[in-house]
């Protein structure tokens, strides 16, 4: 007999009892699971992104261009904000849950087989497998796979798409993946395969390893920034996104319109303008060959969205609401100077954080723009108690509040507005501003 088929909820329940902060990096179970799958992910190709920041912006910009041309793109954001669904996603939309229950129920007799043989997988390992059978069976022309955590030894290294990017690499997460910024970028670069084509937006200690990566495994490498191939200057930023002037070996796009905030978005722009062209590269190599008008890369560009990431929401209730995932260093000077140029100072920040963050240095990066911040805590076991945050924040710059849930923060938030049209700015955990963005959405994950 055949065992029951769980529905979306009791799918989920399932999933979450894998528990969804266990890490065990490592590749056997997942191998092991997708043999036991026969092999899904050998149907993929696409692109494996890795990086400290800006992956899925990277993937945002770029799945958008792939939509305008015509193709059917599968992507796996992480980690969700609200759904599960988000995790499998086909032209940026979250599976249903009709078929996100069928993509789980596919692959759990092949979990339990495994965790007989090599122990359980972990929750993102069972993610991973689900996603890259659903994506296979969707028949997706191109697979853009956000790497979770560094790369080597991340479960999603398990494919071989035939394009490995690495938008930068900061310091993040170095209990798994080393001190140094050289140690960072070695774990990163093992996602380059033999033959793959590479792109890096990486700079400084970082870029060394993945460059001798490269020419180890025969990868040509397209590399952005300045002086590189493929580069841009910002024109101008404003709440309707930026305005800026690229270069690329196939010549200029001036006046580029991005359709998201923030002038850190230019170097997220000109890596995906480079992986673009490496995956057009490798899809004629592979005698699938696809054509990208400047159209489809200016029209995708300016319609390009990616949920939790400096998203503006215009709410009755609170007023404007900018939320944005910053949870480390660099991701938190990113957001500052973002709110810097769109002239955003003095404002309330609800700010919740994870344990194993650099709290102290988000909360760095953000004090010279004075904000007046409300400190809570998303509901996820492994999150700094607001009092906790409270305290770090006083030794930084001084005054503040803490309240024990999101809605109460947002309302003491909003008594906060020096103006009325002052934003409040939701960031430091992106488990706080899914929750947010569930409550703004009026979407709620069952339990």
């Amino acid at each position: 007999m055949s065992p029951a088929r769980l529905d979306y909820t009791a799918a989920v329940a399932a999933l979450r009892a894998r528990g969804r902060f266990g890490i065990s990096l490592g590749l056997e179970r997942i191998e092991a699971l997708l043999a036991e799958l026969d092999h899904p992910e050998r149907s993929l190709h696409g692109a494996l992104v890795a990086g400290t920041n800006g992956k899925g912006s990277v993937v945002a910009l770029t799945a958008a261009v792939l939509r305008e041309a015509g193709l059917k793109v599968g992507s796996m954001p992480k980690p969700h904000l609200v759904s599960y669904r988000e995790r499998i996603a086909l032209d940026q939309e979250p599976l249903s849950e009709e078929r996100f229950a069928a993509a789980l129920n596919a692959v759990l007799p092949a979990i339990d087989r495994v965790a007989a043989r090599l122990g359980p997988p972990t929750e993102f390992e069972a993610l991973t497998a689900a996603a890259f059978a659903e994506l296979a069976r969707s028949e997706v022309d191109l697979a853009l796979v956000e790497v979770g955590l560094g790369g080597r030894l991340d479960a999603t290294n398990a494919l071989d798409p035939g394009v490995a990017v690495i938008t930068n690499v900061q310091h993040d997460h170095e209990k798994h993946l080393g001190r140094t910024l050289a140690a960072i970028g070695a774990e990163k670069a093992a996602i380059i395969k033999r033959g793959n084509l590479a792109v890096t937006g990486a700079t400084g200690r970082g870029l060394r390893p993945i460059l001798l990566r490269a020419r180890a495994v025969d990868a040509p490498i397209r590399r952005t920034g300045a002086g590189a191939p493929y580069r841009a200057t910002l024109v101008h930023a404003d709440w309707d996104g930026l305005l800026v002037d690229a270069e690329t070996p196939n010549g200029p796009l001036p006046a580029l319109r991005i359709g998201l905030l923030g002038s850190h978005q230019v170097g997220n722009a000109v890596v995906a303008l480079a992986l673009l062209d490496a995956l057009a590269e490798d899809a004629a190599r592979r005698g699938r060959p696809f054509e990208l008008a400047s159209a489809a890369v200016r029209n995708g560009f300016a319609r390009a969205r990616w949920p939790g990431r400096l998203e503006l929401f215009e709410t009755t209730r609170y007023g404007r609401i900018l939320l944005d995932g910053a949870h480390n260093p660099a991701g938190a000077r990113a957001l500052a100077t973002a709110l810097a140029e769109l002239g955003v100072h003095g404002f309330p920040l609800v700010f919740g954080a994870m344990r194993g963050k650099h709290v102290s240095g988000v909360l760095r990066a953000l004090a010279p723009l004075l904000p007046r911040p409300v400190f809570t805590a998303a509901s996820e076991f492994g999150a700094h108690r607001p009092a906790s945050l409270l305290r770090r924040w006083q030794l930084v710059a001084g005054a503040g509040s803490a309240a024990e849930t999101a809605d109460k923060a947002l309302e003491l938030a909003a008594e906060l507005r020096s103006e009325p049209d002052q934003p409040i700015v939701v960031a430091g955990s992106l488990y706080l501003v899914g929750a947010v963005r569930g409550m703004l959405a009026d979407e709620v994950e069952p339990e």
